[in-house]
């Protein structure tokens, strides 16, 4: 029995990473999304709200993580960032172990990894997709986001590696670009491919 072949899928903001992981999804591939388990662990009655209350007082309540409070105590602090991440990145680990165990018998699975590259999600994948559109795109659509301004997204932009970057050290990339429709025949080709090449 061979254990599945896992897609690391990742993109800048704006790009259409978790319209592509819906589909990747839609065509049969489970995917773990780190950001929502991370939510789900720090959100109402969240496994890490004890252990993240301990930590850092003050910084959760009935709805769980008060995400401004809680970057308030931890922002520019590398240390304090150290020991969220020392509480939250192993907790994240057991979920995606559980994930794998779960859909062991699985062809293909997927890890939504934002940070692919950032962080060492990389090493964890065999086949790294990149989501991708033109830049004057990506701005389109981050900016009609609520709350969005052109210095949080210049910001943004700046602590991720560039598209270009991204695209260069991918193993396919997905152009979000075009319709729906021209994604979602990417997708299925790939995951068409993927399987065939196991």
């Amino acid at each position: 029995m061979t254990s599945p072949s896992i897609i690391g899928l990742t993109g800048s903001i704006g790009m259409g990473k978790s319209t592509v992981a819906a589909m990747f999804e839609e065509a049969g591939v489970p995917v773990f999304d780190a950001d929502a388990e991370v939510r789900k662990l720090q959100g109402p009655g969240g496994e890490l709200i004890p252990a993240i209350e301990e930590a850092f007082p003050g910084s959760t309540g009935p709805e769980g993580v008060n995400r401004e409070a809680l970057g308030a105590q931890v922002f520019g602090d590398k240390e304090k960032l150290k020991k969220l991440e020392a509480i939250v990145h192993p907790a994240v680990g057991l979920k995606r172990a559980q994930f794998l165990e779960d859909h062991k018998d699985a062809a293909l699975i997927l890890f939504d990894i934002p940070l692919l590259f950032e962080g060492s999600g990389h090493a964890l994948v065999d086949t790294i997709v990149v989501v991708s559109a033109p830049a004057p795109v990506q701005r389109e659509r981050v900016l009609a986001r609520p709350g969005m301004t052109v210095e949080k997204f210049e910001h943004i932009l700046g602590l991720q590696m560039p598209d270009a970057e991204k695209r260069s050290r991918a193993d396919h990339v997905i152009d979000t670009g075009t319709t729906l429709e021209e994604t979602r025949a990417q997708v299925e080709a790939l995951v068409t491919k993927l399987k065939a090449a196991l």
